[in-house]
Formats: structure tokens, sequence, C-alpha cells
């Protein structure tokens, strides 16, 4: 079969999409805390064959700025963080194929919790969840969740690979065919199939036994996003589907063999993954239409839209010196988080020590300027190139208008990928994994002998 894309939608669970001056727009909808918003959402996504809805999350609202939440909450800078497994489950109910992903710290939560919470929605979606696996960001998260700081970059990755195998140790300890369901003999399992975990190691103890038996897809979807280099060993362990941030194909072609590099590492077949680009799309009939919907946009950024994202993403706060001037060595080594905005910086810039304003310039933080403007045509033609030239299989579809942004993307883009051969037409199965075409996963397979990268 020829190779064809994944697309998933890039949602938040807050009063803005992940442009923070999406809510400022004209035409986006005011009521993003009603389930109806959200189902809208659903129902485009499904229409338009996406394989997933995908929900980010953080435990705080951006306070790390002047370690004040006042500008958050003075111009809705993703100030609101509903749950987005709740969330999800509204729009579970208006659809029956598309996927639903979302966001759950392994820092700030126990296994056994999030193991359970995924395999219930994946149960009452008929195997259709994802989890996308994350180790947070900054002390404002920590501090809502009992701490006085976050814990260091390694380190979080370090406690997150014994997570994982955690939660696979639990989803696997209900083997296929445990239910007996007998009315007759009283039997309603085979406890010879239900195991207990019994897991201690250095971060994690869990007994067991796990209270969730298994989907139709075995077990919900793994997501991962690590850009830096610990966070792609990380991805290349676990991820099943991989987002990705890359600008250019040349880019974005380093970032998808160094992932599969380390995937092959670690015993996995690379190409039972999907690494996913996040763009931006601005979509008309014809570019005309594109270009005048993108003056619109280009008008909603403020320049602390930028500054309070950034400050969330690096755990740094950007306001403790003046804007222009070179942040120190020591400053720029002492940023956590997304290490993959600041080392972008530094290469985009070429500057050493850049300083506060270089970051808004060159990280996109809050900002469209790296949108795909145009019609059909203009929009499949980035797109197809990137997928062709083996820059990602698939995208991460981004809003800047909701939900009018993914309205106009099944519209006009969706019908040209298809033509062009590049995206299915419809679903293949009804879970996740068969329309993603993963394996179902046998129990203990990611237990896999690491072994040498294939050159």
């Amino acid at each position: 079969m020829t190779r064809q894309m994944a697309l998933v939608g890039f949602l938040q669970a807050q009063n803005c999409t992940n442009l923070p001056s999406s809510w400022r727009h004209p035409e986006s909808r005011d009521d993003s805390m009603s389930a109806d918003y959200y189902q809208e959402i659903a129902r485009i996504l499904e229409a338009g064959k996406f394989h997933m809805a995908f929900f980010d999350d953080r435990l705080a609202m951006p306070d790390r700025y002047g370690n004040d939440h006042a500008h958050t909450v003075e111009y809705g800078i993703r100030c609101v963080k509903m749950d987005p497994l709740i969330v999800l489950t509204t729009m579970g109910m208006v659809t029956e194929k598309l996927g639903l992903g979302s966001t759950c710290s392994t820092t700030y939560y126990e296994p056994f919790d999030v193991a359970r919470r995924f395999a219930t929605l994946d149960l009452m979606s008929g195997g259709r969840a994802g989890w996308n696996v994350v180790t947070s960001l900054n002390d404002g998260e920590a501090q809502n969740m009992g701490k006085d700081a976050h814990l260091e970059h390694d380190f979080r990755y370090d406690r997150a690979d014994e997570f994982m195998e955690v939660v696979l140790g639990h989803w696997d300890t209900w083997e296929d065919g445990s239910l007996v369901m007998d009315k007759k003999s009283g039997r309603f399992a085979d406890p010879a199939k239900v195991k207990r975990l019994d897991h201690k190691g250095q971060f994690f103890k869990s007994r067991g036994p796990f209270t969730v038996p298994r989907s139709a897809q075995g077990h919900p979807v793994i997501i991962q996003a690590g850009a830096s280099g610990r966070g792609q060993r990380f991805a290349g362990r676990w991820g099943e589907v991989i987002f990705t941030a890359a600008r250019n194909v040349t880019a974005a072609k380093e970032g998808y063999a160094a992932v599969r590099n380390e995937a092959a590492k670690a015993g996995r077949d690379p190409d039972q993954m999907f690494l996913c680009n996040l763009t931006t799309p601005v979509c008309g009939a014809t570019k005309a239409e594109a270009e005048d919907k993108m003056a619109v946009i280009n008008k909603l950024p403020l320049e602390i839209d930028a500054l309070s994202l950034l400050a969330e993403a690096l755990n740094y706060d950007f306001a403790s010196k003046p804007l222009d001037e070179p942040l120190t060595s020591e400053e720029l080594k002492s940023m956590q988080g997304i290490l993959g905005i600041r080392d972008g910086v530094l290469k985009a810039s070429g500057k050493s020590n850049p300083s506060a304003r270089d970051f808004v310039t060159f990280s996109g933080r809050g900002q469209v300027h790296d949108a795909i403007v145009g019609g059909p045509k203009e929009i499949a033609d980035k797109l197809e190139e990137m997928f062709v030239e083996r820059g990602c299989d698939g995208f991460v579809i981004a809003a800047t208008i909701v939900p009018g942004s993914y309205a106009d993307f099944v519209r006009h883009v969706v019908p040209e990928l298809q033509r062009r051969g590049l995206f299915h037409r419809d679903y293949a199965g009804k879970t996740l994994r068969e329309n993603l075409g993963l394996k179902l996963p046998a129990a203990g397979a990611w237990k896999a002998s690491p072994r040498v990268a294939a050159e």
C-alpha cells in the first residue's frame, strides 16, 4: 500500500487554541468552556478523516514571567486549563472513529492512576485512546502539585522511563481472553490470566492487580514529543506517535532520522511509529483569500504572549532583565522545560548569548510567522514535500481560528491530499491502532532487547 499521511488536530482545553491570541479573532467561538465547542471540533475532524484529536496540557497557567499571573489573566494567555481527559470524553460521545489523545504528566501523577484513566478512556471509546507522555515544564506546575521546584530535566526523563514500565506493566497484566463472562457457572474471568505487577523500583512501587481489562486495541497508543537529546531517546524507546516541530525540510529530516535511530537502538521497529510535524495552515479557496485571512490573524498576537509562553516553556523569568540585554551563558544553562526552544533560538539567531527579544523573534512562541498560507495547491505542495522527503509521517494541524481553521483545512486541503493519494479517503477500522496501521501490542512486547541501530 502507498505510504499515506497521518493527521492530528492539535487542541488545548482552554480559552484559546495553541495560538494564545486565537480567542481574540472575531470569528472564533466564545464558548470554549462548553462541551458543544469541543464536540463541533470533533465532528469536523472526523468528517475530515483525521486520525486523532490531541490535547496538549499544563498543570499551571503561564505565570513565570515576572512570577505573576496578572498578565496571563488580563490578556487571556492560556489562563484557563481544564482537564483534557474529561473534555475528550465529551468528544468521544459524538464520534465513532476519531482517535482521542491527551497529555498527562509522569512527574505529578502516580503510574497506576494514569494507567487506569487511559485504559478506561480506551474501553469507553472502543479502543481510540492515546496518552501523550510528558515530564511537565516549570516551577508553577510543581507548586500547584505540592512541590517547591520542578525536577531537573534529564532526571525527569530517567524517572519517566520507570513510570512507563509501571504503566505498561499494569496494562499487560490482563491477558487477551481473560474475560469468561459465563453466567451459568458464575465465572467472570480466568484468574490465571490476571496477574499482579508487584513493581518495586528506584522511583515507584505499585502492587496491582490492575483493575481495567484490555481494550480492542490492546492498550492506548503512546504519544511523545521529546525534542532534546534525552527527549529523543525517550521518544525512540516508547513513542508510537511522535510530535515534532521542524520549520524546514532539512531540520525535519535530521530529527526524523534521529528519532528513528533511537527507536532502532531500543530494539523497536522504526516503521511502527509516526512522526507528525506541527503545522499551522491558513487555508482559503484561493491563495488571495488565505492571505486576507492571514492579514487579520497577524494583528492578533501581542509581545507579552511570546514572553509569557517562553517563560513558561523554559522555566525562566524573561522579565528579570532588559529585553535587549544578552542572556549570560549561566542563565541559558539554567533553563529547563522544552530545551529544544532554547537550542533552536541559539541556532537560528547565530548568537551564543541571545537576548529576550531574540527569543521572541526566533522562537515563534505565541506567533504565527511560520504559518503555511495558501489555497489547496499551495498548502498541499508544502505538506507533500516534507512528507515525501521523509521529514515526517504526517502533521499536527494547529488552528488560528476556532473552529474555522479546522473546517477550512477539511474543506480545502483534505480533498487535495486525497486526490494526490497522500491521505486516506476513509478510516481503515474502528480503533486508533487500526487507523494508524499499528500492530496490536502483545503483552511484554515493550521489553524488547536494545540492539545496534540500523545504518
